[in-house]
């Protein structure tokens, strides 16, 4: 009972899907112009279609977020190493730095990324989209809006009627 009454009071504290507001980090590991990057990089992996992708639902605020309080301080850096690399990458394949790449640019560099024989590469490509996947699919507009969650799925419907029945009291 006790347990269940604790469960009551922390239920709007986890209850709800993850906003923008709820993602801020006191402890910022990238820059500004890191923090740019990202949000281009989470939306060449989900971009907006007819549903917002993942630059309008603030996912690279999630992945930051994400490094940031939960992974060790190398994954913080092949985040950091990975962000700075990627742009160097992009002037070197396309001339211009990868936020003013197109998309099938940007698409063949993020290619490029996740086949290279560089572990850090691989590493840091890996990192980011399975945090994108996972930012996206948990924010609260695609568990509203698309995937209808109900995070209390309703009524138990039992397929066998039950009769009372009168137990005897004798031992």
């Amino acid at each position: 009972m006790a347990g269940a009454l604790g469960g009551l009071v922390s239920l709007p504290a986890w209850a709800n899907g993850w906003t923008a507001e709820t993602v801020h980090s006191p402890q910022q590991i990238l820059s500004r112009s890191q923090t740019d990057l990202l949000a281009e990089f989470v939306e060449t992996i989900i971009p907006t279609t007819d549903t917002p992708g993942a630059k309008a639902l603030n996912v690279h605020q999630f992945v930051q977020k994400m490094v940031a309080d939960c992974y060790p301080k190398p994954s913080q850096e092949t985040l950091q190493k990975g962000l700075d690399s990627l742009d160097g990458l992009a002037k070197t394949s396309f001339g211009k730095p990868f936020a003013d790449g197109n998309t099938a640019q940007r698409t063949a560099l993020l290619t490029q990324l996740s086949k290279s024989s560089d572990t850090a590469q691989k590493d840091f490509y890996s990192l980011v989209k399975g945090l994108t996947v996972r930012g996206y699919m948990t924010s609260e507009y695609v568990m509203t809006n698309l995937t209808h969650y109900q995070f209390i799925p309703g009524h138990y419907y039992g397929c066998v009627p039950v009769q009372p029945k009168a137990v005897s009291q004798t031992k």
